[in-house]
């Protein structure tokens, strides 16, 4: 059984990768998990210069989820190069750095200076975070995203994938923009918009007033993200949205993920990612396949079923 996939220029292990915001630097997780095992590690996501955050509070549970506003708290570039790399270069598993910029030239800056460090094997450039001014920008106008993706794999020769936000009205046609650009791949979706209010308080809870939604709630979307966008570009797709279980991976394999990753399982089960890939070999003898690559996207979907992905109507079922 090969669990290999190809990303691009991007070859990894297995497709049971973990999200960046939920696995720290990797360091803080290596007494429970078997770092070497998984098919890439995306630590916390770095900026140019360090960022305090988003006042208190940050998270709230929700129903089927959680809200966070982190505001991309960080040290900045220079001290992830300085304090965490040393570290994650000794982990065998790939290392994908995920980068975000409050201007186009800062994403481009950022992705020249990791071209020139050793030990990291891509880049996910985040330009989908709805808790800081500016950070969804880039992934809401297809034309930014096109322009920004091709600065970027202008600047530096390590794989790009770009993660992408749901919240917006056709996002087909934003990941065929940064297919266009020359993204190795793209990763969908980042977090949904929400927010939660204390009535009692006649306040809202989160410091930041609106947050990011995660967890189990948003699964449907995200997979309904997955199969449109697979239909509209021909790059490879990580699937990223309230997977927890074997089933949840292998939904969205075979609806046109080549890869996942786990994102706010890791909070209240910090061994899921083991325990996935313990499972997903029998899953895939299960379903008759010798390979990863011979079951992504091999959803048998009736003819006419919905509208044509990234036509006016693609995001609505």
């Amino acid at each position: 059984m090969s669990l290999a996939v190809q990303l691009g220029r991007l070859r990894l292990p297995n497709p049971i990768l973990v999200a960046s915001g939920t696995f720290g630097y990797a360091r803080e997780m290596a007494h429970l998990v078997d770092l070497n095992r998984l098919g890439a590690i995306l630590p916390k996501t770095i900026t140019k210069q360090p960022r305090p955050g988003n006042p208190p509070w940050r998270t709230v549970e929700t129903t089927g989820g959680m809200l966070n506003s982190i505001g991309l708290d960080n040290d900045g570039i220079d001290a992830f190069v300085a304090h965490h790399l040393p570290y994650l270069r000794t982990i065998q598993s790939p290392i994908i750095v995920s980068i975000a910029g409050r201007t186009h030239e800062e994403f481009v800056e950022m992705a020249a200076q990791l071209d020139r460090e050793a030990g990291i094997a891509a880049l996910e450039l985040n330009i989908s975070c709805p808790n800081v001014t500016g950070g969804v920008d880039f992934g809401t106008d297809a034309d930014s995203c096109r322009r920004l993706v091709a600065a970027v794999r202008n600047a530096c020769s390590l794989p790009i994938l770009a993660k992408l936000t749901p919240n917006v009205t056709n996002i087909a046609g934003i990941a065929a923009a940064a297919a266009e650009g020359g993204a190795d791949a793209v990763s969908l979706i980042n977090t949904v918009l929400g927010m939660a209010v204390d009535w009692r308080r006649r306040k809202p809870v989160l410091g930041n007033v609106l947050g990011g939604l995660s967890g189990p709630a948003i699964k449907p979307i995200a997979l309904r993200c997955v199969y449109q966008v697979a239909r509209a570009v021909p790059i490879p797709l990580v699937g990223i949205g309230g997977i927890a279980t074997l089933d949840d991976v292998m939904e969205f394999l075979v609806a046109g993920a080549t890869a996942v990753q786990i994102g706010t399982a890791n909070y209240y089960d910090p061994t899921v990612t083991m325990k996935l890939l313990d499972a997903l070999p029998a899953a895939l003898a299960e379903a008759g396949v010798d390979s990863v690559a011979e079951f992504v996207g091999s959803l048998h979907r009736p003819a006419g079923a919905e509208p044509a992905a990234g036509s006016a109507r693609s995001d609505v079922l």
